[in-house]
């Protein structure tokens, strides 16, 4: 039976580490807030511009751009993969890591050769250790994001699928449905589908569905002009809302991965100190039969 002194230890170390998740915990919960806020405002913009692009590319389907062109033979996929730059989420980065290297997979399968593009440290270091291809590995940018982070990696990407280094680019990233859920998000967006391409009913991430356009929509300036400058946007729009969707999922998962992790502890408290009491009764009981056993023997 452990000893009074080692249960104590157990103890005063189990509400240390209560503490530790107890601060944690009110730490992403302040930061969820403002993760939650920008995401939120963020996304009706990205899915309407998604939608918009949609239709005009439809409208212009005589005119070619370089990210509108679909590869006859696809021979490398980029992967983008968005993950935290710091643990104590659950299984927040694993989801989105094994979706990643599944993804990969199912290319290696069809002979396609996949290429990473890593944001945050976790996925950095996961393909690093998988001996996979890198093209981009960016960390400590998922604390304070902003537009510049989305535009420059949207340039290396669009560069890349210009001049035929990747044929088209996927984004695994953490998606943020609620407090309480975050998913697993994946999205191709190079090339720029057409809504053709897609299904009939494509429903964003707020559930509502894309409908079809009332009518003819005319465009200023030039048609041309117009897609030099909105395709690349679209993109960096994107990437931009995956970097906010991954943020507040972090958040969310670490506030109640240390949520758990601090009731577990109100828990081992509980089971410690009911050991603790147990052996301080034995280590009582132990001593009034040895007085007992003295005054019998002295008695005899």
């Amino acid at each position: 039976m452990a000893s009074l002194k080692n249960v104590r230890m157990k103890i005063a170390g189990v509400k240390k580490t209560k503490q530790i998740t107890k601060a944690m915990n009110m730490v992403s919960s302040a930061k969820l807030r403002g993760a939650q806020a920008r995401i939120e405002k963020f996304r009706p913009y990205a899915d309407k511009f998604y939608n918009m692009l949609s239709e005009f590319s439809d409208q212009l389907g005589g005119i070619n751009h370089p990210l509108l062109v679909k590869r006859e033979e696809l021979k490398n996929a980029g992967i983008l993969l968005v993950t935290s730059d710091r643990g104590l989420a659950g299984a927040f980065n694993a989801n989105l890591i094994s979706a990643a290297f599944k993804l990969a997979q199912e290319k290696e399968s069809a002979g396609i050769k996949p290429v990473f593009y890593c944001v945050g440290r976790k996925g950095v270091d996961s393909i690093r250790k998988a001996g996979r291809q890198q093209e981009l590995a960016l960390t400590d940018q998922m604390g304070s994001l902003n537009w510049s982070v989305a535009s420059d990696i949207g340039n290396q990407v669009i560069a890349a699928y210009t001049d035929g280094s990747i044929d088209e680019l996927n984004i695994i990233y953490g998606q943020f449905i609620s407090i309480a859920k975050q998913g697993v998000g994946s999205l191709t967006i190079l090339p720029v589908s057409h809504s053709s391409d897609k299904t009939a009913n494509v429903k964003s991430a707020e559930g509502s569905k894309t409908e079809a356009p009332a009518g003819d929509i005319i465009y200023e300036p030039e048609e041309d002009v117009l897609l030099a400058e909105l395709l690349p946007r679209f993109v960096k729009v994107q990437i931009h809302r995956a970097l906010l969707d991954t943020s507040a999922s972090e958040h969310a998962a670490r506030m109640n991965a240390m949520d758990n992790a601090t009731r577990n502890c109100d828990d081992i408290t509980a089971s410690l100190t009911l050991l603790y009491n147990k052996t301080r009764q034995a280590v009582i009981t132990t001593e009034l039969i040895d007085i007992v056993g003295g005054v019998e023997a002295l008695n005899g």
